[in-house]
């Protein structure tokens, strides 16, 4: 395991005062000596007066101003001279004296000017601190934190290398084992409808091995060759399974003997770019091209299919979660994150999905096989929750097709259900085409339609921003949020994830917090790429502050962070240019920022590290677990390191790394 893991003084001096003349007389010489030399002055003072006959007029005039501003005081010490008479510091002298006078002046000036500049740098400066002392604070604060939590990280793994526990490996039909959810045992306890199929993380229902690999396993082929070719060893589908898929974005592929290659081309569909395009069409767009103009930058995908719609959309700057049930073979979920595409495990039927409520732009269902007219409409209730104000519901399907009404009257009964329930919930159908149908959700909080058949408004205490596999509500949620904005209010992509200070505001930060956490997750991921280099480039050799090399050669493309704070690390690798993507994972025992981080136009998830992550073994190339060790070990000891590190073993991919600890070749000891 590696573990990657003032002011500046002024000095000025004081401007010398001169004194009285070392040959000055005291007044009391002076008067003795008056009389003696009244005889001699008066003498000097003709020749004096003789050779001052032709000063120029002009220095008498200045004469008068100077002796308002200075009076004379001939009977003041200062203006004593040698030969005891009172001095007139304006009276015509020699050209050296008055030579002396200006450069006097001219210094006094010069001390007058610094001073006041000095004067003028010291409150400036002291009024820039005074201001900036609890930012100042603050960051020192952070910084001591992190040098603990990294302290105690250190520590904690010190102590547990003495106690290495054997693991053995799993079974080999052991290896795409996804824990909490065991279909066989939910059987047997008697669920059914769609329950079966649910997360249920029952005590003991980890395996305390080391998950392997089959015997075939090839590394992906990296991004974005990898998104159109993956290996059949690496995942479990046979090749009946994609011939009788029946999804449009199933049919989209094409099963060689030890490959799966993907195409655009589907019955009904010239290819996908043409399905996007009508949806873009169906909301008034010119094409999909648009939808970051419009505020559409995040879309949910139910039963994705294989992710093919996420997989076009990605080169528009669109990011796609895919979300589908548990499936033992020929799972959506696992070739869609083979593909390097977001996914995740999510069952669609009786509880809330680990999302906040206003979380995405777009939600769309495709041959996704969720009956919508089923509990009452209690799923659509759920889909509103998590669309924000605005937000488009496309929803592809034979129901919706007129053709199909006049053969099957069910069919016409399900529509009807969802076309009124969908009225009910304040969406608007924009538009209808062939078997596509598209509603934009309302952008106001109550309307006249909800106070009749439609589904009342949670109460405060039921609207919970960010529920966690809580069964299913049939209250609207999210209409006591703060982050109630419409997408066309919201910035647009990528201004989007600095957020403006309205979108800040309900999430009690400004823009300097964001900024601060930027610059450090810039320099962190520096720092990371020069350590991962001579790892995921170890067939190009690669220098620490080099250019990434092209693809094939950027191993790293599906990226876990498990502490994931303000999304900070998703955005430097964003900045940074790496073809990676992030799941945003917020500990359940961390402070929620996930709805900070989807509002930014990320992806992520609420997840307890205690449990197993709802998603297939080796579908990562990078974890990274700053902190994540502190918060569950040190603070809140809930469970065992060695079961989080199990199953960081378990996700990740074969020969990849984590940050800030890595992944060697495989051992049997923890």
């Amino acid at each position: 395991m590696i573990w990657l893991l003032g002011f500046s003084g002024v000095t000025m001096s004081r401007p010398l005062h001169r004194g009285i003349s070392g040959g000055a007389r005291s007044p009391g010489n002076i008067h003795d000596s008056w009389e003696d030399s009244q005889m001699k002055d008066k003498a000097d003072k003709e020749d004096v007066d003789r050779k001052t006959a032709n000063a120029d007029s002009s220095y008498l005039s200045i004469r008068q101003h100077f002796r308002l501003l200075f009076p004379d005081n001939s009977s003041s010490k200062q203006n004593l001279i040698e030969n005891g008479f009172a001095s007139d510091p304006f009276s015509p002298g020699t050209l050296r004296n008055r030579h002396k006078f200006t450069l006097f002046l001219l210094r006094l000036s010069l001390v007058v000017i610094v001073i006041l500049a000095l004067s003028g740098s010291f409150w400036w400066t002291l009024a820039i601190t005074t201001s900036s002392r609890g930012q100042i604070y603050r960051g020192y604060r952070r910084l001591q934190q992190e040098l603990v939590s990294d302290l105690v990280d250190i520590g904690k793994l010190s102590i547990g290398s003495n106690r290495l526990k054997e693991l053995d490996y799993c079974l080999p039909e052991s290896e795409n084992y996804v824990p909490c959810f065991n279909v066989t045992e939910n059987l047997a306890l008697g669920m059914s409808k769609g329950e079966e199929y649910n997360r249920h993380c029952r005590p003991g229902s980890r395996q305390s091995c080391l998950v392997q690999p089959p015997v075939n396993y090839k590394i992906p082929l990296r991004w974005p060759w990898g998104r159109d070719l993956i290996w059949v060893a690496n995942i479990n589908i046979t090749a009946q399974e994609v011939r009788s898929s029946g999804s449009l974005t199933k049919r989209m592929m094409m099963y060689d003997e030890d490959q799966i290659s993907f195409r655009s081309a589907s019955p009904g569909y010239d290819d996908m770019e043409d399905y996007a395009h009508q949806i873009a069409e169906m909301i008034g767009l010119r094409n999909e091209s648009n939808f970051i103009q419009s505020g559409v930058r995040t879309m949910l995908d139910i039963g994705c299919g294989y992710g093919n719609l996420g997989a076009h959309l990605f080169s528009n700057e669109l990011l796609t979660m895919c979300i589908a049930n548990y499936e033992a073979s020929g799972s959506q979920v696992q070739l869609t994150l083979e593909r390097g595409l977001p996914a995740m495990i999510g069952s669609f039927t009786s509880k809330q999905l680990p999302y906040p409520s206003l979380s995405f732009d777009m939600i769309h269902c495709a041959g996704c096989g969720i009956d919508w007219d089923q509990k009452d409409g209690i799923l659509l209730i759920e889909v509103d929750r998590v669309l924000r104000p605005g937000g488009y519901f496309v929803w592809t399907s034979q129901l919706a097709s007129s053709q199909q009404f006049l053969h099957k009257k069910e069919n016409q009964k399900e529509w009807n259900f969802v076309h009124g329930f969908a009225k009910g919930l304040c969406w608007d159908m924009l538009s209808q085409q062939v078997d596509t149908v598209v509603w934009k959700k309302t952008t106001k909080k109550s309307c006249p339609a909800r106070s009749g058949s439609g589904p009342p408004l949670c109460s405060r205490a039921h609207d919970i921003e960010t529920p966690y596999y809580r069964p299913l509500q049939g209250c609207v949620g999210g209409t006591q949020s703060q982050r109630w904005i419409s997408i066309e209010e919201r910035s647009k992509w990528p201004a989007k994830s600095r957020l403006n200070a309205k979108e800040l505001a309900p999430h009690g930060l400004n823009s300097d917090d964001l900024a601060e956490d930027s610059l450090k997750w810039q320099s962190a991921v520096q720092n990371y790429w020069s350590l991962l280099s001579p790892l995921i480039f170890s067939d190009h050799p690669k220098r620490p502050g080099d250019e990434d090399p092209s693809p094939p050669f950027n191993m790293v493309r599906n990226v876990l962070d498990m502490n994931a704070h303000f999304g900070g690390f998703n955005m430097a690798l964003l900045e940074s240019k790496k073809s990676a993507w992030v799941m945003n994972v917020i500990p359940t025992t961390a402070n929620n920022h996930l709805p900070l981080i989807l509002d930014r136009g990320l992806v992520g998830v609420l997840h307890d590290w205690c449990e197993a992550f709802p998603t297939y073994p080796r579908t990562y190339d990078l974890v990274h677990g700053k902190g994540i060790l502190s918060l569950e070990f040190v603070e809140k000891h809930r469970c065992e390191m060695i079961d989080v590190f199990t199953e960081i073993d378990r996700i990740l991919r074969p020969e990849v790394s984590t940050l800030p600890f890595s992944k060697l070749p495989r051992s049997n000891k923890l």
